[in-house]
């Protein structure tokens, strides 16, 4: 009992240490000249970001359980909690007038109230490890179909990136909850840009629910833009395949802007 108590000491005092000098360092880097602005500018986009996420949110996961089992593991999470709530109260002390002044956590806690929003908060934490294999995807399983099937390549940085650490006055706690939203919502996003390819491509069908066809056509326009009814024939699929995919140079979904014309030329803007 003694030897894990001491392993896990170990592992998240390393942990707690590791991730709070790595904070520190981002804000260091901004301030070494022309260098290190670029460097920070190239952190905030991928696949510079897929490394500063995976090294603050993926890498404890994976290294605490290899070192020192579930009590690794658990070790783990708990510094990435105190390293989360050390920075949130040091970044708010550093910016005094931005902490007293009107600010989301204040107005959030006088709604639903302090400790159910703190717990609120957190628990969206458990989805971290989600967003990071739908961005695991994005990375090693969407390019195999850019490859194999001709499906649109996407410049993934145009989703995946950060920049809410600069509006002014967004400090502390509502700044790392927008930083982590500012994260999710891009991979999120990209997903299901890739995913509209995927349906569109393999089951151009809709849904025998029309509830679920109007929902679902939020992020799946094709849904009533080509999809052929629930009722509809095989025949009827296949045509739609033939009309959509039969000379596209690329196999994008039926919305898609590499389709789209201007005075019948391609936009420049893929």
């Amino acid at each position: 009992m003694q030897d894990y108590t001491c392993t896990g000491i170990w592992i998240g005092g390393i942990t707690l240490g590791a991730l709070l000098f790595v904070a520190g360092l981002l804000h260091l880097i901004p301030r070494l000249g022309a260098p290190g602005k670029a460097l920070s500018k190239w952190l905030c986009v991928a696949p510079g970001l897929d490394l500063l996420v995976g090294f603050f949110t993926g890498l404890p996961l994976v290294l605490g359980p290899v070192f020192g089992g579930w009590t690794g593991l658990a070790t783990s999470v708990i510094a990435q909690v105190l390293a989360v709530m050390i920075w949130t109260t040091l970044h708010g002390l550093a910016h005094p007038t931005a902490r007293k002044g009107p600010r989301i956590i204040k107005f959030l806690n006088s709604l639903v109230g302090t400790w159910r929003n703190f717990i609120a908060v957190w628990i969206t934490a458990f989805a971290v490890p989600v967003f990071l294999l739908v961005r695991v995807a994005e990375l090693l399983v969407y390019p195999w179909l850019v490859w194999l099937i001709r499906f649109p390549k996407y410049k993934q940085s145009d989703w995946v990136r950060v920049n809410r650490f600069k509006f002014k006055n967004l400090v502390g706690h509502d700044l790392i909850w927008c930083l982590y939203c500012d994260w999710m919502t891009g991979v999120w996003s990209l997903g299901s840009e890739m995913l509209r390819n995927v349906e569109s491509f393999w089951c151009p069908i809709r849904f025998d629910n029309e509830k679920k066809c109007k929902n679902c056509s939020v992020d799946f326009p094709d849904v009533f833009n080509g999809w052929v009814n629930a009722d509809g024939s095989m025949e009827e699929v296949v045509e739609v395949l033939k009309e959509h995919y039969d000379e596209a140079e690329i196999n994008a979904w039926f919305g898609h802007p590499a389709r789209l014309t201007v005075e019948g030329k391609k936009p420049k803007d893929n």
